[in-house]
């Protein structure tokens, strides 16, 4: 239930991509939504796991991505987590997982989160001290109000990177890109970082890229080219 891109990639970076698609396995009967529903942002991270694959190219460095949709089980969350298994997302209830059993919480556990965590895990252990950057995107949109800022830039206790990063963004500012939004660690958004990062004292650092700037395969190459580019930079603030 895990994806590994890049494996042999060589810098000391490792990227992860948890909200890469929204395949949902037949047996879940598209949780109840429409087809419609299934492409939009609820279930995935639009244009996240291509600019991350750029990203890894660019960077040569391995990335690690879910093969499920975040409505099966967001693998940026902790088991615990009333939002692992969401019984909404922007005010759009997912029936499938309405009165889902702790049998059936627990198996979406066992086959989706586990695997997902030993492998980031195991990836960590055999890079050494990788720099840790997960990718995502966010919808321009949401609940009727609309988002200014572009990119942003998200920490948790550790902002060594974010703040190596947003000084040297300042440098050459493309877009509006802004800390701890439009998600901040107070939103549950920052699991990964706290669970694999944190404890081995990575440096690190979540990537949240505004949707409509990576529609297309071109915007994409693009966006990850801008990343790439000033990822390399900051690195050397640090």
């Amino acid at each position: 239930m895990v994806k590994v891109f890049n494996s042999e990639g060589q810098a000391p970076i490792l990227l992860v991509c948890e909200h890469a698609t929204n395949f949902i396995p037949a047996r879940f009967k598209d949780l109840g939504l429409t087809p419609t529903q299934l492409q939009s942002h609820i279930a995935w991270d639009p244009g996240a796991i291509e600019t991350a694959e750029a990203m890894a190219k660019i960077l040569d460095a391995p990335l690690i991505s879910a093969t499920v949709s975040r409505l099966i089980y967001d693998c940026n969350r902790p088991p615990d987590s009333a939002t692992a298994m969401p019984l909404t997302s922007e005010n759009q209830i997912i029936p499938g997982n309405v009165d889902l059993s702790e049998t059936s919480k627990q198996q979406r556990v066992t086959n989706y989160y586990r695997p997902f965590e030993a492998a980031l895990s195991e990836r960590v252990v055999l890079m050494g001290m990788p720099l840790l950057i997960t990718v995502h995107s966010f919808t321009p949109v949401f609940l009727g109000e609309q988002r200014q800022v572009e990119i942003g830039v998200l920490h948790d206790e550790d902002s060594r990177f974010a703040d190596a990063f947003l000084q040297q963004a300042l440098t050459d500012s493309c877009f509006n890109i802004q800390r701890n939004q439009p998600y901040a660690p107070t939103d549950g958004v920052t699991h990964t970082l706290t669970h694999h990062a944190l404890p081995l004292g990575l440096t690190n650092v979540m990537l949240e890229i505004r949707n409509d700037l990576i529609a297309s395969p071109l915007q994409q190459q693009d966006m990850a080219a801008y990343l790439a580019k000033h990822i390399v930079l900051a690195l050397e603030r640090i």
